[in-house]
């Protein structure tokens, strides 16, 4: 299986980014059950990993308050334009943006929660979890929601489910588990899947160290 591919990411998401927000909404729902998850509170910091065009940045904003913040990092020039653009338009002054991959991204930690909201590539990639963890407070809370493989049996499915997540992922690797390379960080791990089994949601709480 190949390896996660900024480079490439990048590629695709420049064809992609002006659809996005459009190809979101049927997840939607799961965005918002995945933010509830993170049981946020008024002045609590939050990573907001490959943030895209920003649709979680006004949900985190309303749960941390001002007196808190939320980063989001994105590697795709072209998604965060929008991402900015939206906490322009809300005035979301708790919002800090940078623009960079998540292996290299100078982050100020730390983080009493993360997000993980469909970010196949950033879970499969080793060097970007070690620089996520290292800013993260022990005991915080993590959310990881995405795609994954149904189960074998449902072939049919699994082959709409690699048809229609090629042009978001530069890789298929730990389409079973997605959420397994976060479990060397993380306790007591609750993993839910959902939409008959393509997608999935997950929580746990980050461990003392690795």
């Amino acid at each position: 299986m190949s390896e996660p591919d900024p480079r490439r990411a990048v590629a695709q998401y420049r064809r992609h980014a002006a659809g996005y927000d459009a190809s979101a909404r049927r997840t939607m729902a799961l965005r918002a059950r995945a933010i509830d998850w993170l049981g946020l509170a008024r002045g609590q910091r939050v990573l907001d990993v490959a943030c895209g065009t920003g649709l979680s940045l006004p949900l985190l904003a309303e749960r941390v308050g001002e007196a808190g913040q939320v980063v989001g990092v994105e590697l795709s020039p072209e998604m965060l334009q929008q991402a900015r653009a939206r906490v322009a338009q809300a005035r979301l002054t708790q919002v800090v943006l940078v623009e960079a991959a998540m292996e290299d991204a100078p982050l100020r930690g730390p983080f009493d929660a993360v997000l993980f909201n469909y970010t196949h590539d950033v879970l499969q990639s080793p060097r970007a979890l070690a620089n996520i963890f290292a800013h993260v407070r022990p005991g915080a809370r993590v959310v990881a929601a995405g795609v994954k493989h149904p189960p074998a049996w449902l072939f049919p499915l699994r082959l709409l489910r690699w048809w229609k997540a090629r042009a978001y992922l530069t890789t298929f690797r730990g389409l079973e588990r997605p959420w397994a390379p976060l479990e060397p960080y993380v306790e007591g791990m609750e993993v839910r899947p959902v939409m008959f089994d393509t997608n999935y949601v997950a929580r746990a709480r980050a461990r003392i160290r690795p």
